[in-house]
């Protein structure tokens, strides 16, 4: 037990787990002895149920500078930083001063500018600032508060004082990923978590949420979102995840507009105001009409709704300034003039190089400072001076003399150690704790009784999860009584609310569009690839109506490149090609792109899917993707190892229809993806039965047979027609016959019923997406079977393409009016 408690914490940092003469600390102890029997021989379980844990959650983070592809599994410690009720105190008491400091600074710098005039703030500082937003100047945002979310980055010296190191005031990460580290953690020590009296977090949610309710004029009928710059962003997974908890619709710059000074969320019954965002991306972002003009994150038109007063955004823009690294050694004679009060949490001692007095007293300093950019576009890191060679010191001091309003240093803290497992002992690791204020009501906040641990790599100084550092949970301990409140609403809802649908945002209802056509897609080029392949080595090989059937298919679904020679010309070249083509990367639409395709659009609806949903497409991509690098080079085997891999690859793409069918709540949202999937497979079917025609493939046996099984319908097409071979019994399975799910009748009826559910039009009444559509009303099979001189069935093929350009068309229609709001005539403002 002795050795696998570890050794001590680094000399000069304080230790976490251990006091001075080398007890467990008592909150510790107790910890452990909630651990159970078993003790620490237990907990390689926990931490391998606990990686399992956020693998099948689906929890990631993008990481910029990764060479190997940005997204990774979230890394979570299995150990959580434990903070005792006096230690939080002290927190709590400066992290809500600092919270009403920071937003009087903004108050002022976009108000009377008293600071600026008496020259406690340089200008440098606030008006050179970049992310100062000067169309913020004289506005007013509701309840006079600029901040609705703030965090501090505090660490613990080796004197046991907790202090500021940095603060983020635009749209400060971590809310989402403590939040699944508490449950996850939670999971692991249930006892200890229960039994020790750790301070909950949803309360400090709910307040946010009724706090911005408070605030406009709308209250409990507001509705407020979550504006997101997308999936490609670092935190995407917290966006969705947050979003998801507090209920919120989660939106991009592109599902909303603005009309006449007020935002508008783009839905598919119209367009649905917007009283409140929370805004996950900075502020040069939010409107390219005042801000980047080159900005697609963001929203024309959203800081004149803001300043006409119908908008609260959370934070307001303007706070960038804040953030700078230099503000931490002006705020003590800030808090001492607006406040009256010293500081109860200090930051650590900073100074502004741009003042020659401070840069004079630094430059000897160097070496056991820390010198950090005064301002992020600055394209500089922070640099650790005791890392330095002198070399190295003295270009950066000569830097620092030339530009010197571009550097802040600031005095460095070992940053004390927490204990982390480590397989078979603890090991201590710096941490930093980021802790949030979040306002619960005009000008007044509350702190989130926890925080999010970045743990810093060992032997390394600093804790960023950019850099590799991993995760930890933080227990706040409580001396009262735990506040067990829940985000559930207690009160009686009314029922006008229980009938209001969640709205489906234009951008979701396209990617689920596209999620259904790309499903559609994915499945018809693995069919479609599964019988050329069969088909090359069959006994038909040589049938030039068959390989000039598969050419033009092959080559019109995406399968082998237009400068690939057709299957007729060279068999051999263009199987090699079309195996080339199944890869991801390969260059061409085949089942690696469908594939990756179909993820991408599941990524941008995440907080719609289930996370079984998510894992299965995921998996279904990695395996293929995988088998397509290890196909053998070796010609003769080859085809059977795609084939393998396809084979695979459709039982995975059979799970997932059936998610999609069987999982999904039956909301608009579901009907675009069910109509996606259904456009996909008329413009499909109906032109690969049109080229059987035209090619004469279904003359023979083997042409017929692949035909057949392209519709995904032979087993039901023996069992009825037996030996059958001929026109009819091929047009009433394929074209006729209302229960065959792949036959264009059923594909036509279920997209006119689906169209109509989507416009709410009467029972029986035809929408008008859908009056276009062929109607199989009027088809029957003498007319279908009915040939010309050349044997062609001019009326069936007729048809056929009609079939093929209306897949095209609606496709057109529905993203004119539901995905793009062009279509004006049917926009409607909805209040």
């Amino acid at each position: 037990m002795a050795a696998a408690m570890g050794g001590r914490a680094d000399a000069g940092h304080l230790d976490e787990l251990r006091d001075e003469a080398g007890a467990i600390r008592p909150h510790w102890a107790e910890f452990f002895e909630h651990v159970g029997f078993e003790g620490l021989g237990d907990l390689n379980r926990r931490q391998h149920n606990l990686a399992r844990q956020i693998r099948d959650n689906g929890v990631t983070y993008n990481v910029y500078a990764d060479d190997q592809g940005g997204q990774r599994p979230w890394a979570l410690d299995l150990l959580p930083m434990i903070v005792t009720p006096d230690d939080w105190a002290s927190i709590e008491a400066g992290v809500l001063q600092r919270a009403d400091l920071l937003n009087r600074i903004c108050a002022d710098i976009y108000g009377p500018r008293e600071l600026l005039k008496r020259a406690l703030l340089p200008a440098a500082l606030v008006q050179g600032h970049p992310g100062y937003v000067r169309a913020m100047h004289g506005v007013s945002p509701p309840g006079d508060t600029w901040l609705h979310i703030a965090a501090f980055d505090l660490a613990r010296g080796p004197d046991g004082r907790w202090w500021v190191v940095s603060q983020r005031t635009q749209a400060p990460s971590g809310l989402g990923y403590l939040l699944e580290n508490r449950i996850a953690i939670s999971r692991q020590f249930p006892k200890a978590f229960g039994g020790m009296k750790v301070q909950r977090l949803a309360a400090s949610y709910r307040a946010l949420m009724e706090g911005i309710q408070r605030m406009v004029p709308e209250g409990a009928n507001a509705r407020i979102a979550l504006l997101t710059p997308g999936p490609y962003n670092e935190t995407y997974f917290e966006h969705a995840y947050l979003a998801r908890y507090l209920g919120l619709s989660l939106v991009e710059g592109s599902d909303l507009t603005v009309r006449d000074q007020r935002v508008y969320l783009k839905t598919l019954q119209g367009l649905e105001p917007v009283h409140a965002l929370i805004k996950r991306l900075d502020d040069e972002w939010l409107d390219p009409l005042e801000l980047r003009s080159d900005s697609a994150l963001g929203v024309p038109g959203l800081l004149q709704a803001l300043r006409a007063g119908n908008l609260l955004l959370a934070n307001a823009p303007g706070t960038a300034p804040l953030e700078s690294s230099a503000l931490l050694g002006f705020l003590p004679a800030l808090s001492r003039h607006l406040l009256g009060q010293e500081l109860a949490l200090p930051s650590l001692d900073t100074w502004w190089c741009g003042e020659a007095a401070a840069l004079q007293r630094v430059l000897p300093l160097l070496k056991q400072s820390v010198i950090k950019p005064t301002r992020p576009d600055l394209g500089k890191s922070t640099q650790m001076g005791q890392r330095l060679s002198a070399d190295a010191l003295d270009q950066l001091t000569g830097r620092m003399v030339r530009q010197p309003e571009n550097y802040t240093v600031q005095t460095y803290l070992p940053l004390s150690q927490t204990p982390t497992w480590k397989g078979d002992h603890l090991a201590p690791r710096s941490a930093m704790l980021r802790v949030f204020a979040l306002a619960d009501g005009p000008r007044s906040w509350r702190v989130l009784p926890g925080g999010m641990v970045r743990l810093a790599p060992r032997g390394q100084l600093m804790a960023s999860m950019q850099r590799g550092g991993s995760s930890a949970d933080c227990w706040v301990l409580t001396r009262g009584e735990v506040d067990h409140t829940t985000l559930l609403n207690q009160a009686p809802i009314p029922i006008d609310q229980l009938e209001h649908k969640r709205p489906v945002t234009s951008r979701a209802a396209e990617n689920l569009f596209w999620l259904g056509r790309y499903t559609e897609r994915a499945e018809n080029s693995v069919r479609l690839a599964q019988i050329a392949l069969r088909s090359l080595h069959g006994e038909d090989q040589s049938s030039p109506a068959l390989l000039n059937w598969l050419g033009a298919s092959a080559m019109g679904n995406g399968l082998v490149l237009p400068d690939v020679p057709s299957a007729a010309q060279s068999p051999r070249v263009f199987e090699r090609s079309l195996i080339a083509m199944l890869a991801p990367d390969s260059g061409a639409h085949s089942v690696g792109f469908n594939l990756r395709a179909l993820s991408q659009a599941a990524a941008s609806v995440r907080e719609r899917l289930s996370q079984e949903q998510r894992n299965l497409i995921e998996r279904v991509l990695v395996a293929f993707s995988d088998a397509c690098e290890q196909l053998s080079a070796d010609a003769e085997y080859a085809p059977q190892e795609a084939l393998n891999a396809l084979e695979l690859t459709s039982e995975g793409l059979a799970a997932i229809t059936g998610a999609q069918t069987d999982r999904m709540v039956r909301d608009d949202g579901w009907r675009l993806l069910s109509i996606g999937r259904h456009i996909e497979r008329l413009g499909t079917l109906s032109q690969a039965l049109a080229d059987g025609l035209t090619h004469a493939s279904l003359s023979e046996d083997g042409g017929f047979e692949a035909l057949v099984a392209l519709f995904d319908s032979t087993i039901t097409f023996h069992a009825r027609y037996q030996q059958r071979r001929d026109l009819p019994a091929l047009v009433d399975m394929l074209v006729l016959d209302r229960d065959n799910p792949r036959s264009l009748a059923w594909v036509l009826g279920t997209l006119r019923s689906r169209l109509s559910k989507l416009a709410n039009t009467v029972h029986g009444e035809v929408s008008e997406l859908a009056q276009p559509l062929p109607d199989p009303a009027g088809w029957t099979l003498t007319a279908f079977c009915d040939t010309n001189a050349q044997g062609q069935p001019t009326a069936l093929l007729a048809v056929l393409s009609q079939c093929r350009q209306a897949a095209m068309d609606l496709s057109d229609d529905i993203n004119r009016r539901h995905f793009s709001h062009a279509d004006r005539d049917n926009q409607a403002l909805m209040t």
